[in-house]
């Protein structure tokens, strides 16, 4: 999973990249963009490790990408480099300024810049459905497409973002290669000062964030830095003091796990125990394809231990002798914390 951190300058982009990935960018660094990847804690993932103590563990992972900010310093557009790099994105996190920065001009107002960012992608859309749209009339595609993407030009001309459209009235498997920004999946992140870390989400600010398709949090990355550099024992009463639960790595991988509807599931044994990112609804067919093509080209049939059950009987041989294994086709629909055992033959 690839996600863009995207924000206009001074928003505290780069000190939330380093708080997520551990790693030290300096801030202001110029136009490279800098990559991240992290494992998704899971503790189910633990659990089963200490089971099958296995050679190695696997965790699901999360690679964040840091987009450089000055195309948006003065808000007067987005760069084609820019436009670019965040279209190869899976999903885009918008980091929003809600501090005093003596660097920046202006007093900080999120909801202004989140409506800036959203009508710039929103513009960028609308050129390319235009440009579509024309070539579509030209070439006398079929009716079907040609509707599609004058659906697609009123929304934007609305002001409204693609990815507000419902599936039912938009097929997305169709729009794959014009990589649209507003259709991005989009989770706004409040970047606050310290002593407001812990405050709810504004009224007004999640409702625009809704209204946009999107999902929010609120953090303040200096003070999640200094948590990240405590001693793992250090960290829960620190976090305990400020009136919070969890670090900011682990809200952010909850939300946007909610956002882009995305479930795990595991394949253990004594050489690996391993956690697998999938799509909620994704078949036993496609989630073995996760694993590797052969399986899915094979597939037999797969062996199913929901991990809940797994941990009640302690092991697969009790699983088994109380028929609670089970075992499914191709069309079976995995669910988040299933174990498979993909049966295949090439």
């Amino acid at each position: 999973m690839k996600i863009g951190l995207v924000g206009f300058a001074g928003s505290g982009k780069t000190t939330v990249f380093n708080t997520m990935t551990g790693l030290d960018v300096p801030v202001g660094y110029g136009g490279e963009v800098r990559l991240g990847t992290v494992r998704v804690p899971d503790e189910r993932i633990d659990r089963l490790s200490a089971v099958f103590k296995p050679k190695k563990t696997t965790y699901a992972e999360m690679t964040f990408c840091d987009i450089p900010g000055e195309h948006g310093a003065e808000r007067k557009g987005l760069s084609t480099q820019a436009l670019t790099t965040i279209r190869e994105q899976e999903a885009l996190a918008l980091v929003l300024r809600d501090f005093d920065n003596p660097a920046v001009e202006g007093d900080a107002d999120p909801l202004r810049d989140l409506n800036a960012f959203s009508d710039e992608c929103i513009l960028a859309d609308l050129g390319i459905v235009e440009t579509l749209l024309t070539r579509a009339r030209k070439e006398n595609l079929p009716p079907a497409d040609r509707a599609r993407f004058e659906m697609m030009q009123a929304v934007l001309e609305q002001g409204r973002p693609l990815r507000t459209v419902p599936a039912e009235e938009l097929d997305r498997s169709a729009l794959k290669g014009y990589q649209l920004l507003s259709d991005r999946p989009l989770l706004v992140v409040v970047n606050r000062d310290e002593g407001r870390a812990s405050e709810a989400m504004p009224p007004d600010l999640a409702a625009r964030i809704a209204e946009l398709g999107g999902a929010g949090l609120a953090l303040s990355a200096s003070v999640e830095a200094e948590i990240a550099a405590l001693d793992p024992d250090d960290q829960a009463a620190f976090l305990q003091d400020l009136g919070l639960t969890e670090s900011a790595l682990a809200r952010f991988i909850r939300t946007a796990y909610g956002l882009l509807d995305l479930i795990s599931f595991f394949t253990v044994g004594e050489d690996e125990v391993r956690a697998w990112t999938i799509t909620r609804g994704t078949n036993a067919r496609a989630a073995a394809g996760k694993i590797h093509s052969d399986l899915e080209r094979g597939f037999i049939r797969a062996e199913v231990m929901p991990y809940e059950l797994f941990i009640e009987y302690g092991s697969e041989h009790a699983l088994k002798e109380a028929g609670k294994l089970q075992v499914e086709g191709k069309d079976y629909i995995v669910q988040d914390g299933d174990i498979l055992h993909v049966r295949f033959n090439v």
